[in-house]
Formats: structure tokens, sequence, C-alpha cells
């Protein structure tokens, strides 16, 4: 076989479903702690002049699951792998990707830099936080779209009176998709960013009264942003809230108040919740792999 697959420890079942969807196996990997928390790795495959994909979700222990990403790629490139694609369904740091005050990192272009001296030749990956990161490699990046899955669903439900609703400016593009493709109206939450935990909305722009809402968003971390978003559409008269997030990181309680139901891709290990449902991305993953090995272009993935 030209080219294999490989699994960090961070989330070995989508990895597992991406395999059976590719029908191989997992690549083989030996895995240990010291006392003091090093972590050390071998690769038990012969890796020599293969084509190897390497599958990371850089959540829930970022620090941890990079450090093992970086030498897991440095194993399989002294083993003499031909290529390594680090496949990351989330990418850590995201958010920490320019300089919005004095005297801070730009971390998330840090982890670009890490990843292409370990060795990694090109990389995979699903909704990043925003696009620019993608400049910020000098290898290919293939930014996936979990857009089409929920736009599937959402048509497979047959809902009416749609609206899409943004919960802040920031996922104002990924919104806009969304209401493209669904062909309906979009409305955008104002909203201020008290501190790490805590927003403030300030306004609604755009007409809800009497929707059915969707809020979108690419990542759901303690749901606070989602909650405050559902809350103020519930005031100006929506029906009816859904809510779609691609990460759903539902960090603490992770809890979103005021929806009807949440859907969530599986990019991220998922908790078990009420009004939870988890589309899997897995098949996208599979045929963006097929179409990397195979050099197909990938931009047929990206329609709904």
């Amino acid at each position: 076989m030209a080219y294999m697959l490989f699994a960090g420890s961070s989330h070995e079942e989508l990895a597992r479903k991406v395999a059976s969807e590719l029908k191989i196996s997992l690549g083989n990997v030996s895995r240990e702690t010291f006392p003091d928390g090093e972590i050390g790795i071998q690769i038990q495959e012969n890796v020599r002049g293969k084509d190897v994909f390497l599958l990371q979700s850089l959540a829930k222990r970022p620090n941890h699951n990079l450090m093992e990403l970086l030498i897991m790629v440095d194993a399989l490139k002294r083993a003499s792998a031909r290529s390594i694609v680090a496949v990351l369904p989330y990418y850590a740091y995201a958010r920490q990707d320019r300089k919005d005050k004095g005297r801070v990192p730009i971390t998330a272009k840090l982890v670009a830099n890490l990843l292409e001296k370990a060795g990694v030749t090109r990389v995979l990956t699903m909704d990043l936080h925003t696009e620019q990161i993608q400049g910020f490699f000098d290898i290919p990046v293939d930014n996936l779209y979990a857009r089409p899955l929920f736009i599937r669903k959402i048509k497979e439900l047959g809902w009416k009176d749609l609206v899409v609703v943004s919960p802040d400016v920031g996922s104002n593009r990924m919104a806009r998709k969304f209401a493209e493709d669904l062909k309906v109206d979009l409305a955008i939450v104002d909203k201020r960013r008290i501190d790490s935990n805590r927003v403030e909305v300030n306004a609604l722009i755009g007409d809800v009264k009497g929707k059915h809402v969707l809020l979108v968003d690419d990542i759901c971390s303690t749901g606070e942003t989602l909650s405050q978003a559902a809350e103020a559409c519930r005031k100006e008269g929506a029906k009816r809230v859904d809510a779609f997030v691609t990460h759903g990181l539902f960090v603490g309680k992770g809890e979103v108040e005021g929806i009807d139901h949440l859907y969530a891709t599986d990019t991220i290990p998922a908790p078990s919740k009420k009004k939870l449902e988890i589309l899997s991305v897995a098949p996208l993953l599979a045929k963006a792999i097929d179409c990397i090995v195979s050099a197909k272009s990938l931009s047929s993935l990206f329609k709904s």
C-alpha cells in the first residue's frame, strides 16, 4: 500500500472510522509515559517510502496532544516516510491568530512553525477559526468545511421559515455561507467579550420574529456565546432556536441554554448531552485523504 494512516491518542475513535471508510487498517503505534511525564513513541510499522497520514485532534489536552503529534512526526520522518500529512480535525490555538493587544503572541503561527519544523509536509484540517491561518504555513493546507454536512441535515429535516443567525461578528462569514446555501435571510448578534469566559450582547441586527433560528459557529467552548445569542433571538420573537457548531469543546459544564437542539461534529470526542446530536466527519476526511493520494481536486467536497 502506498499510503498509511496512523492515529495519535486524542481521538482514536474518529481515526478508526476514517480507516474503515478507506477500507484500510490503522498503523500500529506503541506509546508510553515516563514517570516524569515525558512521552515515548515507537512506530511499529515499516513506513519507508510511504505517504503517511497522521490524525490527531488538538483539543481537550492541546499541549499534550500537540507534543505527542510532534514526537510522532519526528519518529515517522526518521523512519524515512516519504511524506507526512497531519490530519488535524481541530487546530488548537487558532483563536490566537493576531496581536489584538500589546505584548501577546501569535500562537496559531507558532503551532504552524512547530509542525513544519518537525517534518509535516501537508496539513488537512477542518473549519479553521480564521482562514488566514493557512497563510501561516509554507506547505499546502487543505481546510475542509462541515457546512455541507450540516446543510444536508437541515434539508433532510425539512424545516421552514428559517433565518441563519451569526452569534457574533466573527462568525459572520460562516453564517453568510449557510444563508446563501439555504437561500434564507441572515441576522447578526453584536456581542462584546468582557473576558475569556464572559460575553455581553449589545444588539441583534436583522429580523427573527416568528422565525426558526439557526445559530451557526465554528467553536463552542463554554457555551456562553451561543446561550447569549439564543436569549437575544428569543427576546426578539424567534419561535425556535437550533444551533450548529463544528467543534464542540464543551469546556466545564459547556451547556448551551435557550436552544431546542444542538448539532456538532465529531472533530472532538463529544460528551453525552441532552439535546446534542453528533454528525460524523469521517466520510469527509476519508474522501479528502483519497483525493490527496490520487492527486484529485478537493473542491468537490465543499459542495452541499
